[in-house]
């Protein structure tokens, strides 16, 4: 019998490309499995950047309603069994492994990519345990993701920004056509943000989807004590703060709240339910903020408009004495974007090595952010070197600042033992 490990290293091997959006293939493995209609209702949660936080209020407000829930999402930080979640706990090794054996039973000589593995099993643990409603993190785009595969009830687009230009076009018209392809007929398509592409609102209107849109059909206001009110179809005054840090999971609380009420659940949701699943709320590597004499702050920001909000958030905090930013960037992201968005909040720079089939050397990583960051920036040989560097560097007052990717910020908590 297969270790856990072990699958996951066959999965890997068994189709020649990473990432090969499309359903027709994983669609046949789910029909084998019949997994294509499911008992328990769906929200599927997709954008360039706020759907793991979206999904992570979402899930904290239906558990918090009684519901049992599954929650899915990718990639993850230190252990493949972070991805599937049954009413906020992990999948167990057990769990996974005897759901790979039914999919690799079922799927003959058809080749699937890891994360078609990944949302196969979601999909056989959420049926075995089962679940009440889910909510499937898009993995990429939208349209040909295997997430896609299930009919949302209600689906969540929380923002469009331009990244996987490689697979989903080169401007944000083709990029937001891509990802309203979770949208279905007559059922809610809810916006986190007013300023969509035009393609998104073409999509809604093309297939007679209900519209719920933030700032026309939801609205949120925060008080200088960082308590907030929300109104949609229903208003909530006092709330809580949400307990990820940054301003912007205003917005995505909001956006959660918007797509409960629109599921129609015969439960009530309520302030001090919103508040109590608010506080509750977790999730490593959106702006995680470590306090100390020196602070520590995590954040995955692996694309420009990421940074942009991350160089928001820092802006809106205490200003530090020094800014150390250790960071590593896939070779098939926008490192120079990245680089000028932070530019301005960063004074020292350390740059590392990402292994693997994306990934960048410190050296090849400073030429593609020579420009917005100049030619100082210290290189290293790996994240764990980076952290140790800026931990040596830094003094109280200062503050260090980690992003860039999920293999970063997985390999800081395992340096940081978190």
């Amino acid at each position: 019998m297969r270790t856990l490990a072990e699958w996951l290293e066959l999965q890997d091997s068994v189709h020649p490309q990473s990432i090969d959006l499309g359903l027709e293939r994983v669609a046949r493995v789910a029909q084998a499995l019949e997994l294509r209609g499911v008992p328990y209702r769906v929200i599927t949660v997709g954008g360039t950047n706020g759907k793991g936080s979206t999904v992570a209020h979402l899930d904290a407000l239906l558990r918090a309603l009684g519901l049992r829930t599954g929650a899915f999402t990718s990639p993850h930080l230190l252990r493949y069994n972070e991805r599937i979640r049954v009413d906020g706990e992990e999948a167990s090794d057990a769990e996974l492994m005897a759901a790979f054996e039914r999919i690799e039973a079922a799927r003959a000589a058809t080749t699937l990519t890891f994360f078609e593995y990944n949302t196969l099993a979601a999909l056989l643990v959420f049926a075995a345990r089962r679940i009440e409603v889910a909510v499937l993190e898009v993995g990429l785009g939208g349209r040909l993701d295997a997430t896609n595969l299930i009919d949302a009830d209600v689906a969540v687009l929380a923002s469009v920004g331009m990244d996987h230009r490689d697979y989903l076009g080169e401007d944000l018209q083709s990029i937001g056509r891509e990802k309203a392809g979770i949208f279905r007929a007559g059922r809610p398509a809810v916006l986190g943000s007013l300023q969509m592409p035009q393609s998104v609102f073409a999509a809604i209107g093309a297939l007679g989807a209900h519209a719920v849109i933030a700032e026309r059909d939801f609205n949120w206001q925060v008080a200088g004590n960082g308590r907030w009110s929300y109104q949609g179809r229903q208003a909530f005054e006092d709330l809580a703060p949400p307990a990820l840090a940054g301003m912007i999971q205003y917005r995505n609380a909001a956006t959660a709240i918007a797509a409960l009420e629109a599921l129609s659940l015969p439960q009530q949701l309520r302030p001090r339910l919103i508040s109590e699943a608010l506080e509750k709320t977790s999730l490593p590597g959106r702006f995680q903020i470590l306090p100390g004499p020196v602070e520590w702050i995590l954040d995955v920001a692996h694309n420009e408009p990421a940074a942009r909000v991350l160089a928001q958030h820092l802006a809106e905090r205490r200003r530090a004495v020094r800014t150390f930013a250790v960071t590593g960037i896939l070779r098939d992201k926008d490192a120079a974007g990245i680089g000028r968005a932070l530019a301005p909040c960063v004074d020292q720079w350390i740059l590392c090595t990402l292994s693997g089939a994306r990934g960048s050397s410190a050296r090849e990583l400073a030429e593609r952010m020579a420009g917005p960051i100049g030619s100082h920036a210290e290189q290293v040989s790996s994240v764990e070197a980076g952290c140790a560097r800026a931990r040596a560097k830094a003094r109280a007052g200062d503050r260090v600042i980690v992003f860039g990717s999920f293999l970063v910020i997985g390999s800081a908590l395992r340096w940081l033992q978190l």
